[in-house]
């Protein structure tokens, strides 16, 4: 091709490659706004007359030095000296013309009233043979009069221009002031590609066979259609914030190798009235002229939440408006063949019973939380970049990360190699990631808090209560590590390794309840009085015991029923689905179950005393202990052997750091926090 036929590029300075200025239409505003100013200033230029007093008006009338004095708008007199005063001293240094050869007076006097200053000036010049007569003229300033309602006119047409040009930024045909309408879709063709594809999500198998089915009708049509099949109009990703949706719908636009538009759902919601239902037609105009295409709309509940909810605003709501334009476009009178629709949630309970029927979203993808596989597999993926050495092990990092979502993990990964930059390492070793862990799970140690002797001794009870409980029931979760070093918020933590089981029974949540109520009840036993530690442990008993009775159906008395409402309908409701003797009822049976539970755990924990007194003494000398140190005491645990994953004993280090972690295999997943500080502004909150 000919150099001379190639497209110059601007260099990012306003200048194309050339060198040769853009053409710019601001340049014509600046000069029309400065040849307004010249004009209005075209008079003045050059020097102004000097300003004088009452006094040396006095006395250029007794000397007959004025020429002419001519009063301007009743406001201020000009004065004009003769010509042949001109060699005198005091006004040599005057001139009596202007630069265009134009007369200009020389001196300026401002009055106060013009009654008084004819008077005063007439009894001056009795006695003069040759006296001046004032001059009466009236003199208007075109421009300025003119500018001073030309000027706010064009600043609010030029303020409305600019307003209008910054919303209507980033909309199709270039982002003019009518294009406000248009749709904010980003196009992905063969000119812009995506670089993702399905190699790089892991973790996403079932969904990925079901979204492949899509890619693959795209590519090869006839192998359905022969069939007498059709391609699915819409696909809805469902499930946790974290868990790829996004990622998965980047991997089709990479895949699919047709036009896809990508938007948020968002991206409709305008501060003006018919906007959105405009840019819906309009994304879909453009969508037909490219089909077969995919539009891809992230966090569709921006406009798909259920019609008639906000009882508020009424019918005539733009986001409701917008919502019945998705609607009639994605499956309406007029067809969309070839147009299919891509849509992720994690609300998919609010969403309008409209939009999720077949025809438009035949099919609803679940994209749930990885499990110990699928973990596995996303940790690979982004380990790749990363530099680690033979320490590192995905399936132990699996194991020790169960309810992590894809987006966890990635931050455990890069929060690991940010460990091991600090630390001056060459390579990540295990014990970043394990760091990594503990750090995005419970949050930055705090070893500087300030923590009196008495109140470390009591949290040192409190972690120890909940160790030693969960070792001696057969359902609470393991334990991995203790600490009663602050972390984040709060003051003592205790990692657990949760088993992952799909449903639960009645024994294995109080197992859980009274394990968590331990810390509350080993205060109780040691020191005779409780604090205000256990504030998460109380939020997370009193949530789990309401589950169990009001939506599990496990409480006798309550019976066989369930107040759960999967469609989200009870958040916009002002009555419950029952009596108030049911609610009183239910009070009732909680309460009974968390007291049951906390007198279990005194109970565990009064019989084992001893031990318990022991394991709060390691406590406070180390701060930190492990598996092994409750084995020395309690022994084996016997619930052990049902566990898939077999739990190895860290080896305590020889550092003599009791914050120290060492490099031996360490499972730590923290499963619960407790000991969470009072919020602010409560009156058992500690002043330091």
């Amino acid at each position: 091709m000919n150099e001379n036929n190639e497209k110059k590029t601007d260099n990012g300075f306003g200048k194309p490659k050339n060198g040769k200025p853009k053409f710019n239409y601001m340049w014509i505003y600046a000069l029309l706004a400065l040849m307004i100013i010249g004009l209005q200033f075209f008079g003045s230029w050059g020097e102004s007359p000097k300003q004088i007093g009452w006094g040396e008006v006095k006395t250029m009338v007794t000397n007959q030095d004025i020429e002419r004095l001519v009063l301007v708008n009743k406001e201020f007199a000009e004065i004009y000296i003769k010509k042949d005063k001109f060699k005198l001293d005091k006004y040599k240094n005057l001139k009596p013309t202007d630069r265009f050869g134009a007369s200009k007076p020389q001196f300026v006097y401002n009055i106060g009233s013009v009654e008084t200053f004819e008077k005063d000036f007439a009894e001056i010049q009795q006695g003069v043979e040759k006296p001046v007569y004032i001059e009466n003229l009236t003199r208007r300033n075109v421009w300025g009069d003119a500018l001073s309602w030309i000027l706010p006119v064009a600043l609010l047409v030029g303020a409305w221009f600019f307003i209008m040009r910054m919303m209507s930024r980033g909309s199709g045909g270039g982002g003019q002031i009518f294009n406000i309408g248009k749709s904010k879709a980003q196009l992905f063709d063969k000119d812009t590609h995506v670089n993702v594809n399905f190699s790089d999500v892991a973790g996403l198998d079932e969904a990925k066979v079901e979204i492949m089915e899509i890619v693959d009708f795209l590519k090869n049509p006839k192998k359905y259609t022969t069939l007498g099949g059709k391609i699915p109009k819409g696909a809805l990703l469902v499930g946790p914030p974290g868990t790829g949706k996004t990622l998965l719908a980047k991997a089709v636009a990479g895949e699919a190798k047709v036009p896809f538009f990508s938007l948020s759902g968002s991206d409709f919601v305008e501060m003006f009235v018919g906007v959105g239902a405009s840019r819906v037609r309009d994304l879909f105009k453009q969508a037909k002229e490219k089909s077969p295409c995919i539009i891809f709309i992230d966090e569709i509940d921006a406009i798909g939440r259920a019609r008639g909810r906000n009882q508020i605003t009424g019918a005539n709501d733009e986001r409701e408006n917008t919502l019945n334009q998705l609607l009639t476009e994605m499956d309406g009178f007029a067809t969309n063949a070839g147009v299919i629709i891509l849509a992720a949630t994690n609300r998919a309970d609010i969403l309008d019973r409209a939009l999720l029927r077949a025809g438009r979203f035949d099919r609803q993808i679940l994209v749930e939380l990885p499990d110990l596989e699928e973990r596995k597999a996303i940790f690979k993926v982004h380990m790749k970049p990363l530099k680690t050495d033979e320490s590192v092990d995905s399936d132990f990092l699996a194991k020790q990360t169960p309810g992590f979502s894809g987006a966890d993990i990635a931050n455990v990964c890069n929060e690991s190699a940010l460990i091991a930059a600090r630390r001056n390492k060459g390579e990540i070793a295990r014990q970043d990631f394990i760091d990594a862990i503990d750090r995005i799970v419970g949050g930055l140690e705090k070893r500087n808090k300030i923590i009196s002797p008495q109140e470390k001794k009591v949290i040192a009870f409190h972690e120890a209560g909940h160790a030693a409980t969960s070792w001696l029931l057969e359902f609470a979760h393991p334990l991995v590590k203790v600490t009663i070093v602050p972390r984040g918020k709060a003051l003592g933590a205790a990692w657990y390794l949760p088993e992952e089981r799909q449903i639960t029974t009645f024994e294995q949540m109080f197992d859980e309840l009274t394990a968590t109520l331990a810390g509350r009840a080993s205060e109780e036993i040691i020191f005779g009085k409780v604090s205000t530690g256990a504030l998460n442990d109380l939020e997370k008993v009193t949530k789990q015991a309401y589950a169990m009775v009001v939506y599990f159906g496990l409480n006798k008395e309550v019976g066989n029923v369930s107040y759960y409402d999967s469609t989200g309908q009870q958040e916009y409701s002002f009555s419950k689905p029952y009596s108030e003797a049911t609610a009183e009822l239910i009070d009732q049976e909680i309460k009974k179950i968390v007291e049951k539970a906390y007198e279990r755990a005194k109970t565990i924990l009064t019989d084992n005393r001893d031990k318990l007194e022991q394991l709060a003494d390691i406590l406070l000398k180390k701060e930190v202990i492990f598996r092994e140190d409750l084995e020395n005491i309690f022994g084996k645990r016997p619930f052990d052997e049902h566990l898939i994953a077999e739990i190895k004993p860290a080896a305590e280090n020889g550092s003599g750091d009791p914050g120290a972690v060492s490099e031996v295999l360490q499972p730590q997943v923290m499963h619960e926090v407790a000991d969470a500080e009072p919020d602010k502004g409560s009156p058992d909150e500690n002043p330091k």
